[in-house]
């Protein structure tokens, strides 16, 4: 069986289409703000469309048919040329005139991670800004995903690459068709982002900052248009209050925005992962609220050292920075990680738990968490009555046993490329704190870590060997491992 290689080059043409086209819209709002940059957005805008007008218009006559191996190498292979692609504003316009820079900046906006090797991000022009912001926007969702929504247009059916990029161990479908499932998640994206924009605006941020950050908390992604992030509005609760909604929301099942939409709030209620999800905000806040509170000393951040004595203040960066966490977006109203001892261990932990399947966050994902934890528990009535079938059950239906084995192989493989990535860190000469810490954030799409890449910091300090390595981690992570790894395998290529 041989690859149908034009559609994979047609689709590429596509995704470049679609990169240049959001990068106009970047050099629009650079001409707007007249920061001097618009040339140069606009220039990598035209190449961008160009080359993908070019591959598209060369590859018409394709096979319209995209199978499992095509949607693997298409998904895999898109993200890193929309990361090539997407680089080309920051070095035509001077902001990050370096390859490797430019490339970490990028990857890490596509993937959502949010890390930065950028040490002055309020001197960079507002499209550069705007545009980095988008990078996040458009990996939240994923591009794939945008793309399958028209391939009906092409004559493409898109299942193969919407079964390769959705999130989580199980991709919901919401309508028997699977560009309208596109559709309708787009509709919700675009609109969640729009309310939070005017919401923020209301509250008292200026329009382009409302927009960046409504851009980067929907996709989870956690660049700021300030040094500081988040505790640049550390004296404005509310505007913190609302970026905590959207991240909870932005690390929710999607599928589930969808049936509150239609007024099925039972469905809601009874989903076991949401129900999980909810409840470890919930007690991971208190947990951590009551070790700031009862450390009354501890600064909030090198740019607003007020101390956490009240109850508001203690509660509300304790939960801001449990739901970023947990979301992975990344956002920060302080450096969680001079919160005692306890506080920095404990967030450490939670770079591994995720936000649920089906939303933009990234992570294990809560979901693979609960089938491990059930399949754990039955394993003890197992051993008792040896001859008994006793399935796992989610949501009040049995899991079949080859997802239960897909998720067990999915944690174990995630811990050993943690484990892999650590030692990758340390053999370039970070220390212990820093290589574990940068890893597990880069492989889990979170953005801050610890030791030297701590939340206030950034990862300009590590060597260019170094910045690569995180980027391929966090492609891994992004595609949720298998997506990238199967096509490294010898077995993936064989009767191509």
């Amino acid at each position: 069986m041989s690859l149908n290689s034009k559609i994979i080059f047609h689709l590429m043409g596509l995704l470049l289409l679609f990169n240049g086209l959001f990068m106009l819209f970047a050099a629009i709002m650079s001409g707007v703000y007249k920061d001097g940059a618009t040339l140069d957005i606009a220039l990598a805008s035209i190449t961008s469309m160009f080359v993908g007008t070019t591959a598209m218009y060369f590859t018409r006559n394709h096979k319209k048919e995209v199978k499992r191996k095509e949607g693997y190498i298409i998904v895999t292979f898109g993200w890193i040329v929309m990361s090539i692609s997407g680089m080309l504003p920051y070095l035509f316009s001077g902001a990050i005139p370096d390859v490797t820079n430019a490339f970490f900046e990028t990857i890490s906006g596509y993937t959502t991670t949010g890390a930065t090797i950028l040490d002055d991000i309020e001197v960079l022009p507002e499209g550069i800004l705007v545009w980095r912001s988008l990078t996040h926007w458009i990996g939240g969702m994923g591009i794939i995903v945008l793309a399958i929504a028209i391939l009906p247009l092409l004559g493409i059916g898109g299942m193969q690459l919407f079964a390769a990029e959705a999130p989580g161990p199980s991709a919901d479908k919401l309508h028997p068709r699977i560009t309208d499932t596109a559709k309708r998640l787009w509709y919700i994206y675009v609109g969640y982002t729009i309310a939070e924009t005017i919401l923020l605006k209301l509250a008292g941020m200026s329009f382009f900052d409302a927009l960046n950050h409504s851009l980067a908390t929907l996709s989870t992604g956690g660049f700021s248009t300030k040094n500081a992030s988040l505790a640049y509005w550390n004296n404005e609760p509310l505007i913190q209050y609302i970026v905590i909604l959207f991240m909870f929301l932005a690390g929710s099942n999607f599928v589930l925005s969808y049936f509150a939409f239609k007024g099925k709030v039972q469905r809601i209620l009874r989903d076991e992962e949401f129900k999980f999800y909810f409840g470890f905000i919930v007690l991971f806040s208190i947990v951590v609220a009551l070790v700031v509170y009862f450390k009354a000393n501890i600064p909030v951040s090198e740019y607003h050292p007020m101390p956490y004595g009240e109850a508001e203040s203690s509660f509300r960066h304790a939960l801001f920075q449990v739901v970023s966490v947990i979301t992975t977006t990344g956002f920060v109203t302080a450096d969680f990680t001079n919160w005692t001892p306890f506080v920095k261990v404990f967030f450490f932990g939670l770079f591994f738990l995720g936000g649920s399947a089906g939303s933009t966050a990234g992570g294990i994902k809560v979901m693979r968490h609960l089938l491990i934890i059930k399949n754990g528990l039955l394993e003890f009535k197992r051993t008792l009555h040896s001859n008994a079938v006793i399935p796992v059950r989610y949501n009040n239906k049995t899991v079949r046993e080859h997802i239960v084995y897909n998720v067990i192989a999915f944690f174990v493989l995630y811990m050993l490329l943690f484990i892999i990535g650590s030692l990758g860190l340390s053999f370039l000469g970070l220390d212990f704190e820093s290589s574990v810490g940068g890893a597990a954030s880069s492989l889990g799409n979170v953005g801050p870590a610890l030791g030297s890449l701590h939340p206030l910091s950034n990862f300009n300090g590590l060597p260019m060997l170094g910045k690569w390595w995180c980027g391929f981690l966090m492609l891994l992570g992004r595609l949720e491992l298998f997506t990238v790894l199967i096509i490294l395998t010898p077995y993936f290529w064989k009767d191509v």
